[in-house]
């Protein structure tokens, strides 16, 4: 098969095109697969540049308004997401599985963390070869630093043993330890408690719902031993003793005996979908200021990280115009080419009057008050509205590009 990326590359496909391709492709998975597909991905890339990208409760809210008021009875759930809040992941869990009667995940990009821990909620996992999972031990913020849970409390309990043994501790690590409170020791250890209880309670009554007999022996499933699957899941996904880093990716061969994932690679048909899928989630972040998707049928809603690069411009008469209509004009360097573009804005009338007066317009505005960028072989969608609030919210006025 010929590659996907290159097809989509030589197509040109700008980022409202994008948008609606995705939005066939969710289309073909249904067709395909008689399921519903919602997406939710978030931009890798913009959160190494520091964007928060990561799983939040405010995710959970967007979701739960886009799909409340559906009335399918099943769901999958493409999720790509670095991780971030367990408590985010169990309200989206709850949420998903109130509201449908089977949910399930499809990964074929990364879901770490409390990704990971979200789609360990659901009734099926399928995953293409380039998918994965990661480590589920919560990453808490000690001092300055951002650290893996297990691990601090791994050097604790060895300095706590070292004490013991040795009745002291080199100056360095106890002066380190004297600076440990109670009040942290108990966080990290609540905080890996409360990762390995939702898993264990999830795969318990969902994943493993439907295992009745062992692989090799045809053995009789009993509740106990569903349990006790659980638990050794929860407990390995949780010790980095086995990953040895919090960001290792967990392919389907290091999970598949024990999760019983479904390789869709296996599905020809299904796999170049979602391999377009992803593929057209890639393009859309890398051609946009977009850093996350959510999709769900007709409905889409992105958000867009604000222009670094762009000034807060101040007000000023129109030159040959009359003196009661204002103008500011953005300063708007291109992300992808560095391209500058200016952008004239006016304040307090509508886009008919801008025509009908006819003032100076940015040709490559559209009506979604996005640029898009005219350098040869550029075509960056530089979403405006960010700025935009920003100037009526601390201007308290409208502003119009055209």
């Amino acid at each position: 098969m010929a590659s996907i990326l290159n097809e989509y590359i030589t197509r040109r496909l700008g980022i409202l095109e994008l948008q609606d391709e995705l939005k066939r492709l969710i289309g073909r998975y249904h067709q395909q697969t008689g399921r519903n597909l919602f997406v939710y991905a978030a931009d890798f890339n913009k959160g190494r540049r520091g964007i928060d990208v990561a799983l939040m409760q405010d995710d959970f809210y967007t979701i739960q308004d886009i799909l409340r008021e559906s009335d399918k009875k099943q769901i999958d759930v493409y999720l790509e997401t670095p991780g971030g809040s367990g408590e985010a992941a169990e309200e989206i869990a709850k949420f998903l599985r109130k509201k449908f009667d089977e949910v399930n995940f499809v990964i074929a990009g990364e879901a770490k963390s409390a990704g990971t821990i979200l789609a360990l909620s659901g009734d099926n996992i399928y995953m293409c070869e380039t998918g994965s999972l990661g480590p589920i031990d919560a990453q808490i913020k000690i001092g300055r630093f951002v650290v893996s849970a297990h691990d601090y409390k791994a050097w604790v309990d060895e300095k706590r043993n070292e004490a013991t043994n040795s009745g002291c501790l080199n100056p360095f690590d106890a002066i380190m330890v004297a600076q440990i409170s109670p009040g942290e020791i108990y966080g990290v250890v609540n905080s890996l408690e409360f990762a390995k209880d939702l898993v264990k309670n999830w795969l318990e009554k969902y994943k493993f719902k439907h295992w009745t007999h062992t692989a090799s022996t045809h053995k009789e499933v009993t509740p106990e031993m569903r349990k006790q699957r659980a638990e050794d899941v929860a407990e390995k996904l949780c010790d980095h003793m086995s990953w040895r880093t919090h960001g290792r990716s967990l392919k389907i061969e290091d999970l598949q005996d024990v999760l019983f994932i479904e390789n869709i690679d296996q599905h020809p048909q299904l796999s170049e979908i979602v391999y377009r899928i992803k593929t057209v989630i890639r393009l859309i972040f890398d051609s946009s200021t977009n850093y996350k998707l959510y999709f769900w049928e007709d409905f889409q809603i992105t958000r867009t990280a604000a222009i670094a690069n762009a000034n807060m411009p101040t007000p000023m008469p129109v030159p040959n115009k009359s003196s009661s209509i204002e103008q500011a004009i953005l300063n708007i360097n291109c992300p992808k080419c560095g391209k500058k573009h200016d952008v004239p804005g006016y304040f307090d009338i509508s886009s008919d009057k801008i025509k009908q007066l006819k003032l100076p317009t940015n040709n490559n505005v559209q009506d979604n008050d996005v640029i898009i960028c005219d350098n040869a072989n550029c075509n960056f969608t530089i979403d405006l509205k960010p700025i935009k609030n920003q100037i009526e919210t601390q201007s308290k006025r409208k502003i119009t590009f055209k």
